[in-house]
């Protein structure tokens, strides 16, 4: 039965590293790295170019007047002027594993899949899949799930959390710092577009829910 039990646990884990390795295949099949940049944007304290490659253990930075869109493996990013992003992977691998944004602004498309996070100072966003745009400062964080699944997490309370489904910029949220009357509030759409989905998406070959065509506010 153990030597049973290690042959299955064996097979088990080269499932796992060809469901990786699949992964990684189809990423390289989506051209990788920066996509466009303007004004004042670095990577790793570097000059961001068009090409640059940006990957898990990287951290974007852009300036007053800078603004970036690049693709990590099936995901697709556009971080605004005033930013700086930490992109993170578990124990070294080429995976993305989650984001860490330290302060600014960022619209995100992931794929279907693997369970990604992003950090700010005061929410914890588990991604199962989705479009989502996320402001991030000391006080409070703005979250808009543009489709798909997220589970906001409030870390200055972490019983306050809520599972959030929307079809199309149907629930915004404010996630506050610890100590506010309450952690969890509803908010507007504000700063981010359907036209930018749309790029993004199609970056890594894909067509938002909503279709090809912006709707008008």
């Amino acid at each position: 039965m153990t030597s049973r039990r290690i042959v299955l646990a064996g097979t088990a884990g080269f499932v796992l590293s060809l469901s990786g390795l699949g992964r990684l295949l189809a990423a390289d099949a989506v051209k990788q790295g920066v996509r466009r940049v303007k004004g004042e944007v670095s990577v790793n304290g570097k000059p961001a170019g068009m090409g640059t490659a940006i990957g898990p253990g990287d951290t974007v930075v852009a300036g007053p007047n800078g603004d970036i869109v690049f693709v990590a493996g099936r995901d697709a990013f556009l971080v605004r002027a005033n930013s700086r992003v930490e992109l993170e992977g578990k124990g070294g691998s080429a995976l993305l594993s989650g984001l860490r944004v330290v302060t600014g602004r960022i619209l995100s498309v992931f794929e279907s899949g693997e369970r990604k996070n992003i950090q700010t100072d005061t929410a914890t966003i588990g991604i199962r899949g989705t479009g989502v745009y996320v402001e991030a400062a000391p006080e409070k964080t703005y979250v808009c799930t543009c489709y798909g699944t997220v589970d906001i997490i409030s870390r200055g309370d972490p019983k306050e959390r809520e599972t959030v489904k929307t079809k199309h910029h149907d629930q915004p949220r404010y996630v506050m710092a610890k100590g506010a009357p309450q952690m969890l509030m509803n908010a507007p759409v504000v700063n981010h577009t359907d036209a930018e989905l749309i790029l993004l998406e199609s970056l890594v070959g894909r067509i938002p829910p909503f279709g090809s065509e912006p709707t008008r506010y």
